[in-house]
């Protein structure tokens, strides 16, 4: 079972104090990037960047399109860190190894998170090239007990059982809708429900099909642990979807989808993506007093 392992409060306070040993930033957003979005990490002004591989306790990314770094840097006048790729369950990490990071963010003081990914469309009305707006998710694997919260609770953190109906911030996605207004790219951008499965296969037609019944919009195999943890400890969410292909939902379509489809998607669309996140930073409300380390 994927959640067995257990990481101490100290474990993830080791991981935050090293890391802001090593840099003067106090980030206020933490940014997740999803396959082929790390450009996100490009727009931090006085960069500070550390190898996966040099932070202590961090575990590794495998998958292409994912740069393994974290990024901490300016940005609109705000403070913030970016992971340049994210964890899976399917590369054989823990689910409490994947949101690792969200909790050593807590620690570091953040108090937004934006999570982005790429995604299949199941819904009708969203083509590749899309940006979904996360308004709620279906955590597959959390259905059947995979989920990072599971074992005992750290009450330093968050509560036993935290509510997720609201997950994702109302507020945040009323003002990305705002913001697309403005950046007249109305036409790109709508809102849906996520569904995270396990990967790393694609998904079968019987399995698109059930989704879409249950009233997914698009599915990926990421998100959903992130935003369960930063939820458990207080953190405020984003998420958004780059909509990179259809899913086959029919025996007579005879196409297929690649991960070498998915990077190219994000590559076409990379821009508008930074430019959407980025105004969002900018305009987005940040509580300015120092609370760094304010999980005691």
């Amino acid at each position: 079972m994927h959640n067995r392992e257990q990481i101490s409060h100290d474990e993830y306070q080791k991981t935050a104090d090293w890391l802001m040993c090593k840099t003067k930033h106090r980030p206020q957003v933490a940014i997740v990037c999803g396959s082929g979005l790390g450009m996100l990490a490009d727009t931090l002004k006085c960069q500070d960047s550390f190898a996966y591989s040099d932070i202590p306790g961090f575990p590794q990314s495998t998958v292409q399109g994912h740069a393994g770094r974290l990024v901490f840097g300016d940005l609109k006048g705000k403070s913030c860190v970016c992971m340049q790729g994210r964890f899976h369950m399917y590369e054989g990490h823990s689910l409490i190894k994947t949101t690792f990071p969200i909790r050593v963010f807590k620690l570091m003081g953040v108090e937004t998170l934006i999570v982005t990914n790429a995604a299949g469309s199941l819904a009708d009305g969203l083509k590749p090239g899309d940006i979904m707006l996360i308004k709620d998710h279906i955590n597959v694997p959390g259905l059947v007990g995979l989920n990072p919260l599971c074992g005992p609770n750290d009450d330093k953190f968050g509560p036993r059982f935290p509510a997720m109906s609201g997950c994702y911030d109302k507020g945040l996605r009323c003002l990305a809708m705002e913001l697309a207004k403005q950046l007249d790219i109305t036409g790109l951008v709508q809102e849906g429900v996520y569904a995270m499965v396990g990967g790393p296969n694609f998904e079968t037609i019987a399995e698109a099909r059930l989704l879409h019944r249950l009233g997914v919009d698009a599915v990926g195999m990421s998100t959903a642990p992130e935003v369960l943890v930063a939820t458990h400890c207080g953190l405020r969410v984003f998420g958004l979807s780059l909509i990179t292909n259809k899913v086959v939902k029919s025996y007579e379509d005879t196409e297929s989808v690649n991960h070498e489809g998915v990077l190219e998607v994000g590559r076409l669309r990379s821009q508008t993506v930074q430019q959407l996140v980025t105004e969002l930073i900018g305009r987005m409300e940040i509580n300015n007093n120092d609370n760094t380390n304010n999980v005691a």
